[in-house]
């Protein structure tokens, strides 16, 4: 794919990640899978490597760059048919809150550790009533006491959260009431994996992914101050920042798994050959690559667009940009998965050539973290001016 807008250090970048990709691939990941483990030995070479914390700062031992960085290295893994989900929870959305909002304190314990891999955290929003609807989170958190040094009670419900098991700690979205006004206004907290009171129970999933999903059950989980990430005042601003992030590199994500899906098609065109002149040469095969191969080069150029704007600290920009990044992965990737599997007919849904588990979990990047309606929602209101429907 075309590198022109990029800088020579990003090219090197892809390319050292792309070679590393390599060695794992669509093989290692699904041995992975099928062991019903977690891609630890992938985790750990990454993050020697410098790549899991390229974004996060170089004082807390990350690489000081940000999410066009690491957005290229879960794109190019992604590309090598062995993405890392968990770069989109650890150090996309925790690591950029902690390192934006954290306390020094917080930055200091957490950030060194997801930098190099060694720590790792969820992120906990979803909520079974709420779906979509952020304002509808129920998950509340009350002092237990007076004064600023009062501890929290974590008291809600979320779920499809990724990675729990494997994670350290949680960033919970919750809300606090606003001694002011009354209303609940939304917070993050950090949980650590055994606290009291905080149960998990695995949701039987049809995806085949070694990230597993969870539903989570806090019941007057007892937190330190402390585990409050930054300003109580500032919730919300601290949620997209997050957030931002999450869309980027979901855009990531689906991208990769797009570029994988139409390398393995192109091949098979290429060398396929029922009539005289292989298969690819017939413009009802080929013309429908070309079409993914356009859309997954026209997603990426927004997601590049993206991490710019949040890189130079235009989070009104980035949150714009990043939702159009989503939005145009997500169909890209799942139209790339649907011709490539169409490409290779029957052997497209054999467990030997590795698409057909590309079916559903190219999906993911049209639903999560957020559906394709509500980008279009966002999009209608925020960048059209229509009046909102909801």
């Amino acid at each position: 794919m075309s590198t022109v807008l990029e800088t020579e250090e990003h090219q090197a970048l892809r390319a050292a990640v792309a070679a590393l990709g390599k060695r794992y691939g669509r093989d290692y990941m699904t041995s992975v899978v099928r062991d019903g483990d977690h891609p630890r030995e992938l985790w750990a070479e990454a993050a020697k490597l410098g790549y899991l914390g390229v974004n996060l700062p170089e004082e807390y031992g990350g690489g000081g760059s940000g999410m066009a960085e690491l957005s290229i290295v879960l794109e190019e893994l992604g590309a090598a048919g062995s993405p890392l989900l968990m770069m989109v929870v650890s150090p996309a959305i925790c690591g950029t809150v902690i390192a934006r909002f954290g306390t020094d304190a917080q930055k200091r314990q957490w950030l060194p550790g997801l930098a190099d891999g060694s720590l790792t955290m969820a992120f906990g929003i979803t909520e079974p009533d709420a779906g979509s609807n952020s304002h509808r989170i129920t998950t509340t958190a009350r002092r237990d006491g007076s004064g600023s040094d009062a501890d929290w009670l974590l008291t809600g419900r979320k779920v499809f959260v990724s990675g729990v098991d494997i994670a350290d700690a949680t960033l919970v979205v919750g809300r606090t009431e606003d001694a002011r006004t009354g209303k609940l206004k939304a917070c993050l907290f950090i949980v650590p994996r055994d606290a009291p009171g905080f149960g998990r129970s695995q949701i039987d999933m049809e995806l085949q992914a070694p990230e597993k999903q969870f539903e989570l059950v806090l019941d007057d989980v007892r937190l330190p101050a402390d585990a409050l990430v930054g300003d109580e005042d500032a919730g919300l601003l601290q949620l997209f920042a997050g957030l931002n992030p999450e869309r980027i590199m979901t855009a990531a994500f689906g991208i990769g798994m797009g570029r994988y899906a139409l390398a393995r098609a192109v091949e098979y065109a290429k060398t396929r050959q029922v009539w005289k002149e292989p298969i690819g040469s017939h413009q009802a095969i080929a013309h429908p690559l070309a079409q993914a191969h356009i859309e997954l080069e026209l997603a990426r150029l927004m997601m590049q667009k993206a991490a710019g704007l949040y890189d130079a600290g235009d989070d009104i920009g980035a949150g714009e940009a990043a939702n159009m990044a989503k939005y145009a992965a997500g169909e890209a990737c799942v139209k790339a998965v649907d011709q490539a599997v169409h490409t290779l007919g029957g052997n497209g849904l054999t467990r030997e050539y590795g698409l057909a588990s590309l079916i559903t979990a190219a999906r993911v990047a049209r639903i999560a973290p957020v559906s394709r309606e509500m980008i279009l929602n966002y999009v209608s209101h925020q960048s059209l001016g229509l009046p909102k429907s909801y």
